[in-house]
């Protein structure tokens, strides 16, 4: 008989579409699969009790918080936690990769990261800088916590090294355009808050601990460059750069939507919020 290694921790709220196929990448892997729900109103609970998985309920406030509490309270005894959201799926490769490195990883290494692979509406969106994304979703029991902020959210270690995984985590939400674009509202409402520093205290640990990846680049570049761009100006420079410059246009009409949606007008979208606010 195995010995658990992994435990997964799986956020939800209403993911009665996406959970399934979440879950189902998770059936070969050797691992305990903890749910944290906040108040679904769908079969998503019942979904994950069938499936064998241990469900908690905590009401949610924001990503960050929650994904800490759930590090700090649940019952966790595995030597390494992953973290994965509903509407994500492990690739057979990855979860092979999984077991077999993880039994045989030196002390020195505490996290793993891994490569998103964004899908839009049925297609890979491979150009326009998305892939691949880099991200910390695998660490040492006891290492891990969630930098708190509203958004943009990464996994921090208090020791150690991090590892590449070769194999992708697959992202495809289920839900339709209207959701993605009502989350996307959502979104730049706590982007705006994280701009304009609103409602919680929050340190950039991603760059003050000093682990040099692409997510503390990137957040480097958001801060001191795209950040002190005039508004409105800087999301039309930012959607020539990745359409143009970084080849969207090679991921088709798909990859139009999503480009024009997610690197143009939820970019807007906040610098609107911002400007409203600055206004009144």
């Amino acid at each position: 008989m195995k010995i658990d290694l992994l435990s997964v921790i799986i956020l939800t709220k209403n993911e009665e579409l996406n959970l399934p196929t979440c879950l189902g990448s998770l059936q070969k892997l050797n691992a305990k699969i903890f749910i944290v729900d906040s108040g679904s109103t769908d079969r998503t609970v019942e979904i994950a009790q069938k499936a064998g998985c241990q469900v908690f309920n905590h009401p949610f406030e924001n990503q960050a918080k929650q994904l800490n509490w759930a590090i700090e309270n649940l019952p966790i005894t595995t030597n390494w936690i992953m973290r994965l959201d509903a509407d994500e799926r492990l690739t057979p490769e990855l979860v092979e990769e999984l077991e077999s490195i993880l039994p045989k990883t030196s002390n020195d290494i505490t996290g793993y990261q891994v490569k998103r692979r964004v899908f839009f509406m049925g297609r890979w969106m491979r150009h326009g800088g998305y892939y691949p994304t880099w991200l910390l979703r695998i660490w040492r029991n006891g290492t891990g916590t969630c930098e708190q902020r509203w958004m943009d959210e990464h996994m921090i270690l208090s020791k150690g090294k991090i590892a590449n995984l070769q194999h992708d985590i697959i992202d495809e939400n289920q839900k339709g355009l209207s959701f993605w674009t009502d989350k996307h509202n959502r979104y730049a409402e706590r982007e705006v808050k994280d701009i304009l520093n609103i409602g919680v205290e929050q340190d950039d640990f991603l760059l003050k601990k000093g682990q040099f990846s692409q997510a503390s680049q990137r957040r480097w570049v958001k801060k001191n460059l795209y950040a002190r761009s005039p508004l409105f100006l800087r999301a039309f420079l930012y959607f020539l750069l990745r359409y143009i410059v970084g080849l969207g246009f090679l991921d088709g009409k798909e990859g139009l939507i999503f480009h024009v949606l997610q690197g143009f007008w939820y970019r807007f979208l906040i610098d609107a919020k911002i400007y409203e606010l600055r206004k009144n």
